[in-house]
């Protein structure tokens, strides 16, 4: 929810035309609609529940990574990697499973069935996103499966007035260069925005410490976007939004010979079209049909080894309707995933299939200093059958100043296809994976008053029936020799149950035309039958960032710091705790050009979110973006 300062170029004369304009981007910040809370808009003040709200002037000051690294600084996220960008990563939040987070890009779900399935991360970049709303909390009641830990939406440019051309170019250290162009405008009914961005990079060592495995890896990727929407009238609406992403990076494999070139591509993509009509000055409605994809291939000398495909489509209907008295939200939902793997059982001839069915109901209600919300949805999936979630949140402003919230609610996961039917799934002739369930509580307290804000969040979600590879369960898939079962044999089941505790401060303030954010976050993420802390979740983090405009020249100054912890559920190997320092500098020109200059890692600190795999020392970043006149 950070915006960029007001220049001043006379502090001592301008500072109480400062301090107004503070309070007025303050108050702004609260007035910043969302949709992702509740699939409808929503002021931020209003909302029942944590969110966060990231604007393309936050995007646009990371330089250095992706996605996944521009996270890893917002409360309640945490990120592990096995090595530099492209490699793979998870991203917890609130201490759940990577896959228990749903992302949309532009309202499309990206996922993946391989695996314990989740967001392709390593091909999410940032060129061409405008913005980022993050929900922490379960949200199955509104989006369904995989909703545990919180949703994360992704939006991408759009036309918003006359045509635009906006270039940009950056080189650095690690033999990094990157550039992007986007053209975007409205006229008329129409609106449309196109955009390319191109990175490559020599890379670093991931595994320093490895003989033979000591050389740089490095990555190339690029990405497209594009947007195009028609206003028919007042009342009718069309659109199209598509994007497509690619990343080819190397990796070190220690099952590979020396000199072996082993690399993992990953490809995403994503497509949606949408109608939105205004039947009534009361009732709104949204019919949309999208389709995302994920594809990951490891090569080994240019030979693949490895190929995995998830294609995942959904078609919505969306209604919105005023009442008398509160807001009701009716959506009918069907989605539709497909998975090609050649470690599927043989019965499957390398593909799975499955659908889910859905009605999700919401009622909205406000009365002045007291909100209420109520969720319900069922989702009938063509392997398990029928499951319903819900959720409940009122909220209390019992002062200007002050208001405080409490929820609760559950969320489910289903399982992915890989593990339902692939050779370490459970035989035809055993009880199918059951869906993960989770059941969450969670209190807020926030106050705000001009430029100053400050909020707390304590939370205790419960998870049961979570899937586990377990050698408890190796003679229950096909992938095991009933005649010869090995020690590292083990198959798929439903044996773990996770409570997640924890509590999350943050707070922003404005103080003679500086803007200081920060946030701390503790939690308690542990298996609850072993008591062990879940691995790669550090038990305190916590992030600051300072912000200063003067003139023409504006900068930023940001630190996260995180506590040590276990590389893996209930192991003594720990990963070191470690603080990270990053800085940003931009000169404006004029009016089309911009410089702005990037050190992450500023103090070039050694460290590991995965055990073995270093991440990326010091880097500088010098880059240029231009918006010339058409």
């Amino acid at each position: 929810m950070s915006k960029s300062l007001l220049a001043a170029r006379r502090p001592l004369l301008a500072l109480s035309a400062l301090a107004l304009a503070a309070s007025a981007q303050a108050q702004n910040r609260l007035d910043t609609v969302v949709t992702t809370a509740t699939r409808s808009p929503q002021r931020v003040s209003e909302v029942l529940a944590d969110i966060t709200v990231l604007t393309r002037e936050d995007i646009s000051a990371r330089a250095f990574g992706g996605l996944a690294d521009l996270l890893a600084a917002q409360p309640g996220l945490q990120i592990a990697r096995n090595g530099g960008p492209g490699s793979t990563t998870s991203v917890f939040m609130r201490g759940a499973n990577t896959e228990h987070t749903v992302v949309l890009i532009d309202g499309v779900r990206m996922d993946t069935q391989s695996g314990s399935g989740g967001a392709p991360w390593e091909a999410m970049g940032l060129a061409q996103v405008e913005r980022i709303e993050i929900l922490r909390g379960p949200a199955s009641a509104v989006y369904g499966s995989d909703a545990i830990g919180g949703v994360i939406q992704i939006f991408t440019r759009k036309g918003e007035s006359t045509p635009q051309l906006v270039l940009h170019g950056a080189m650095g250290n690690l033999g990094t260069t990157k550039g992007d162009v986007s053209f975007s405008g409205r006229q008329g009914g129409w609106d449309y925005a196109l955009g390319a961005a191109l990175e490559t990079s020599d890379g670093f060592s991931t595994m320093p410490d490895k003989p033979g495995l000591t050389d740089p890896d490095g990555w190339r990727n690029h990405s497209l976007q594009g947007r195009l929407g028609y206003a028919v009238n007042d009342q009718h609406r069309l659109s199209l939004t598509a994007t497509r992403s690619h990343v080819n990076a190397q990796y070190d494999s220690t099952f590979s010979p020396p000199n072996t070139d082993d690399r993992a591509v990953n490809d995403a993509r994503s497509v949606r079209a949408t109608w939105t009509a205004q039947w009534t000055s009361a009732w709104q409605s949204e019919f949309s049909a999208s389709e995302s994809g994920a594809r990951y291939e490891t090569l080994a000398n240019g030979v693949s080894g490895y190929l995995t495909e998830t294609r995942v489509r959904a078609y919505a209907w969306a209604n919105q309707i005023a009442l008398p008295v509160g807001r009701l939200n009716a959506t009918l939902e069907r989605r539709e995933d497909q998975l090609l793997n050649s470690s599927l059982r043989p019965s499957k001839n390398g593909k799975a299939d499955r659908s889910q069915n859905a009605l999700a109901l919401g009622y909205l209600l406000n009365l002045g200093a007291f909100d209420g919300q109520v969720h319900w949805r069922h989702d009938k999936d063509s392997d398990f059958g029928g499951i319903d979630t819900g959720s409940l949140a009122a909220g209390w402003r019992f002062s200007p100043e002050w208001r405080a919230w409490a929820s609760a609610g559950t969320a489910f996961r289903a399982p992915t296809l890989y593990q339902s039917f692939s050779q370490y799934g459970p035989l035809d002739t055993l009880p199918a994976l059951k869906p993960e369930h989770g059941r969450n509580k969670e209190v807020g307290l926030r106050w705000a008053s001009g430029e100053h804000q400050l909020s707390l969040t304590a939370y205790d979600n419960r998870i049961r029936d979570l899937i586990n590879y377990d050698a408890q369960f190796a003679l229950n898939c096909p992938a095991t020799d009933p005649l010869k079962v090995m020690p590292w044999d083990g198959c798929y089941g439903n044996v773990a149950r996770a409570h997640l505790r924890g509590a999350t401060l943050q707070g922003q303030t404005e103080f003679a035309g500086w803007h200081l954010q920060s946030s701390f976050d503790w939690q308690n993420p542990r298996d609850e039958t072993s008591g062990a802390r879940l691995g790669r979740r550090a038990p305190r983090y916590a992030s600051l960032r300072l912000d200063k405009a003067i003139g023409d020249w504006s900068g930023s100054l940001g630190m996260t710091a995180t506590a040590a912890r276990s590389d893996r559920t209930g192991s003594t190997q720990m990963l070191g705790g470690y603080a990270l320092v990053n800085a940003a500098l931009a000169y404006r020109i004029n009016p089309q050009a911009r410089l702005q200059l990037n050190v992450d890692n500023a103090f070039d600190r050694v460290y590991q979110t995965a055990r073995g795999y270093a991440q990326a020392p010091r880097t500088v970043m010098l880059g240029v973006t231009l918006t010339p006149k058409l």
